[in-house]
């Protein structure tokens, strides 16, 4: 059911600021919005027409609030699609608060979180995929996040699903109709069409549950943890890719006994980096916690950049053991991609810099024949050298290549569960009508697969559903 009642919210953030701007939404949002505005040139704004500015004041009684700039809008042509009235004012906080409490008592309700992109998905303005779009663009940090989201937001990915939707819909009514005509033992659905529509529609669900993994970094950042004995210069590693000093640094082993995060974006890719406590026997009990919350940390970061002082290689015995040292982190965390850092190059010598290099060499070639790799880098912390090698290392970690060809990018988890039982539904179609299976059997999986392509669009929905996703919302929006 579609509210008709009138809400207003500020739709800039609270505080003290140059200017705000306070939004009513509803029927009655013009007619509750002339009870208080006075237009400088005596106008009334119930007669205006929508897309215009209004300069006036907002005034309780013979009692002058302010004076504000006040947007109108008219009907479908809003936001919202219903009535809206912005109103651009000065920005205390004392000020927005008395104009917000005035329209209260002139019969305005305040907004819940999202209320007003849920009216304008309930009056079909957009789509629910295209509505939570709207939450992802103010929530992008980096250039990546905000491409998907605008992608998103202008029907890019609801689209694509639409008109998988309604392919398969015309297929379902021929295998309906045939139904109702099961004595006569006629087919209204050439089975050669539609076998070659399902594998269609597999193709592309596949590649939009493959896109998750990308997506779901790009909108959400990549965990990275820095790992590695006390010393090594890890803290000096997280202050170098930051370009400050974020991290204390020291001579003293043990100085980092916490973890420190810190966020930076590469070439639009939001990359989250944990300095850790140096992991080493210990018996000072503040850090052996924070060594215990480091493989805590470890379990959570996707990429582990492993660091080690090349200076302390100064025999083959002690190369062997960091070569053990690096199958023990790669069997433990398998799924994880690991980078090896060799710090400290600018004081290695040119004679263990060779032998550093034949074993790493020679280590990689015995990881090729289990069709495992690994990725070495030699950098100096101290002096940033080697730190954009790094940094294109770890890009190399994300296809961007779907989004360099604007290609439709899921980053949503409800989308990428309601495809994946698409997907199964698809399959048990397809296995359906290879098996010769009876047209009202395949109609049920049809039904079904065809329910979790609405779930996406918002075709199918409940009120939990909606109310699950518009609670994560700012109020204004």
């Amino acid at each position: 059911m579609i509210p008709n009642d009138t809400i207003v919210a500020l739709a800039t953030p609270s505080g003290a600021g140059a200017i705000a701007v306070i939004r009513l939404s509803g029927k009655d949002a013009i007619a509750i919005a002339s009870l208080v505005f006075q237009s400088v040139s005596g106008k009334d704004i119930t007669l205006q027409k929508t897309h215009t500015l209004h300069l006036g004041h907002i005034v309780d009684g013979s009692k002058v609030i302010d004076q504000v700039l006040l947007s109108l809008f008219r009907g479908t042509n809003s936001y919202t699609g219903e009535n809206t009235v912005e109103i651009s004012c000065h920005g205390s906080t004392y000020i927005q608060q008395q104009i917000i409490q005035l329209l209260l008592r002139k019969g305005c309700r305040m907004a819940q979180p999202g209320e007003f992109t849920l009216r304008s998905f309930l009056n079909g303005k957009m789509d629910l995929s295209q509505a939570e779009a709207v939450a992802d663009l103010i929530a992008s940090d980096n250039e990546a996040s905000h491409q998907i989201a605008m992608q998103q937001m202008r029907g890019g990915f609801s689209n694509e699903i639409a008109k998988l939707r309604e392919e398969l819909l015309n297929f379902a009514s021929l295998i309906e109709l045939e139904l109702d005509f099961a004595e006569e033992d006629v087919e209204f659905a050439d089975r050669t069409q539609f076998h070659d529509l399902l594998n269609r529609i597999e193709f592309v669900l596949k590649r939009l549950i493959d896109s998750f993994a990308v997506g779901n970094v790009i909108k959400n950042g990549i965990p990275v943890a820095i790992v590695g004995e006390p010393n090594v210069g890890k803290s000096t590693l997280l202050n170098a890719l930051l370009n400050e000093e974020r991290a204390i640094v020291s001579d003293i082993a043990g100085t980092t006994r916490d973890t420190i995060e810190d966020e930076l974006v590469i070439d639009g890719i939001g990359f989250r980096f944990i300095d850790t406590a140096g992991i080493r026997e210990t018996q000072d009990h503040v850090e052996s916690i924070g060594i215990k919350k480091t493989f805590e940390k470890i379990e959570l970061a996707q990429v582990i950049l492993y660091l080690v002082d090349g200076s302390q290689f100064a025999a083959n015995g002690q190369l062997d053991t960091f070569i053990n040292e690096i199958g023990k982190i790669q069997n433990q965390y398998p799924q994880k991609s690991l980078i090896v850092i060799v710090n400290k190059k600018d004081v290695i010598s040119p004679d263990t810099l060779t032998q550093i290099n034949n074993r790493l060499n020679k280590y990689q070639e015995e990881l090729l024949t289990v069709n495992r790799t690994l990725s070495t880098i030699f950098i100096s912390a101290k002096n940033k050298e080697g730190v954009d090698d790094l940094k294109n290392q770890l890009l190399s970690f994300v296809n961007t290549g779907a989004l360099r060809n604007n290609e439709t990018i899921v980053t949503n988890t409800r989308h990428y569960d309601s495809l994946l039982k698409a997907l199964e539904e698809i399959q048990k179609v397809q296995w359906g009508l290879q098996s010769g299976l009876s047209a009202d059997l395949m109609a049920i999986d049809i039904r079904q697969a065809l329910f979790y392509f609405g779930e996406i669009t918002g075709q199918v929905t409940n009120d939990e559903l909606l109310g699950n996703i518009f609670a994560n919302f700012c109020i204004g929006k």
